[in-house]
């Protein structure tokens, strides 16, 4: 009798989640942002795997999700099915603020049109989380796109493959990889 190999089975993220990028956010060279999209239209936001703050072992000084002086994401308060009352955020709506230990601060955006569900506050707690475990338990926050942009949400955004492309194409050209 043969032994067939085991394959690892695919992670919850992969297997229920279309995986979108936004690169280079705001003219920011390596700035990638990811959007992990659910078939009920659910959109969670994180870091893509090759955001500065995941590089080169840096750590979180704090994490900001006060936008203003009149807006912090935290204050955000929905209610019901169709999740009412959620701020309404633009692709360019920014969702926190992270400040590195070295200095740098970086801003992430909604990437998308929708309404924001939540913030995950435990990253407030455990910026640790943000680092370990990016796509998980460290994801920035959770949207949802209207009904009828639903199909759309993700023009503009980039495919697994479009994203490795351009990464690769970053690792090609030398001077200043990010």
């Amino acid at each position: 009798m043969e032994i067939s190999e085991h394959k690892e089975a695919p992670s919850v993220i992969d297997r229920y989640y279309t995986r979108w990028y936004r690169t280079d956010l705001k003219g920011n060279a390596c700035e990638d942002h990811c959007v992990l999209q659910h078939s009920n239209r659910i959109c969670v936001i994180t870091l893509a795997e090759t955001h500065p703050i995941l590089q080169d072992g840096r750590s979180i000084k704090s994490i900001n999700y006060q936008i203003s002086a009149g807006c912090s994401r935290l204050k955000n308060k929905v209610s019901g099915k169709s999740k009412r009352g959620g701020q309404f955020l633009t692709e360019y709506a920014p969702l926190c603020r992270i400040m590195c230990t070295d200095g740098v601060e970086y801003t992430i955006f909604s990437c998308i049109r929708g309404r924001l569900v939540e913030v995950n506050e435990d990253i407030l707690k455990r910026p640790d989380l943000l680092l370990q475990k990016p796509s998980t338990e460290g994801y920035i926050a959770v949207i949802l796109p209207k009904f009828e942009e639903s199909k759309t949400v993700t023009e503009g955004l980039l495919s697994r493959a479009q994203y490795e492309e351009v990464v690769s194409k970053r690792a090609n050209q030398q001077p200043e990889p990010c």
